[in-house]
């Protein structure tokens, strides 16, 4: 049985009113991108030690941190020394609280990926030897913003690099929405990156109806079969997190907003946003078991 964990940011910046969310439906773990209004990549030590303070009184475990990691301009060097520097930063902080898993990206999207293909691989050669000095996994996300969109072409990249630190976190909403590379998340893409996932990611979306722009749902009420992604993963014996990246809000979040989330603007109605996807989720396991 694979366990359950909610971004912390799609509750509330308050780190011990999210616990207290997560705790009240029963989940087992908190993916980490901000709080109090910080970054991963800044999170402060005192910060850190609230938040294990809080932690303290729980069952929960920080299942992931969501860095930002080469969510940067593939032609920046600049920008991709920087994002360097996240990724030392967020490993310093996942060891802290004993987590193995940090999300990455593949550079934001510029034309075709085949345009840009080697330059995507080459862009991994010094992350890669910084994950496996340090013992620490890497779960790229697919993301339509990013070069690297849906399962398909995220296993291909995955093959190609060919290292042990750096897996998949599947995202079926990201896939969903993906207008360059069409793939039906699932069972299309869950099937072709389903033996590299190490994590999981949970949202919904449908198009709208005359402008087939992506619309963020709450889970369950889009467009995506979770009932049989859920019973995939079931069967699949599937063990890791998933993650609730509620993304949904009474009114639709910007683009801006979507592509760099986090902060007090992002949070607002967010924990009313994902009790409904929580209760929703639940729903769904619940069909399962009849």
């Amino acid at each position: 049985m694979f366990k359950k964990a909610v971004f912390t940011d799609e509750i509330s910046q308050d780190f011990q009113k999210a616990v207290d969310v997560a705790q009240e439906y029963g989940l087992d773990g908190l993916e980490i991108r901000s709080v109090w209004d910080t970054p991963p990549q800044k999170i402060t030590a005192d910060q850190v030690a609230q938040m294990k303070k809080v932690l303290a009184k729980t069952n929960l475990k920080v299942c992931s941190i969501a860095s930002p990691f080469y969510k940067c301009a593939i032609d920046s060097p600049k920008e991709r020394q920087e994002h360097i520097e996240i990724l030392r930063s967020c490993i310093r902080l996942a060891r802290t609280f004993k987590c193995s898993v940090i999300r990455g990206f593949t550079f934001w999207r510029k034309g075709g990926v085949e345009e840009y293909w080697q330059q995507v691989l080459d862009g991994f050669d010094e992350p890669v030897k910084i994950l496996k000095a340090e013992g620490i996994t890497l779960g790229i996300e697919n993301e339509n913003s990013t070069m690297i969109g849906t399962g398909k072409v995220l296993r291909r990249f995955l093959d190609e690099l060919g290292s042990p630190n750096v897996r998949a976190i599947w995202d079926a909403c990201n896939s969903f929405a993906d207008d360059l590379v069409k793939e039906v998340p699932y069972p299309d893409g869950y099937e072709a990156i389903k033996s590299h996932i190490v994590h999981v990611h949970l949202k919904d979306a449908a198009r709208d109806k005359k402008t087939n722009a992506t619309l963020n749902m709450p889970v369950g009420e889009g467009e995506i079969d979770f009932s049989g992604h859920m019973k995939a993963l079931l069967k699949d014996a599937y063990t890791g997190y998933v993650s609730l990246e509620t993304h949904w809000r009474p009114k639709q979040l910007s683009r801006e907003e979507i592509d760099r989330p986090g902060g007090a603007s992002y949070s607002k109605d967010g924990e009313y946003a994902s009790r409904r996807c929580l209760e929703n989720w639940k729903k769904i396991m619940d069909s399962l078991k009849a």
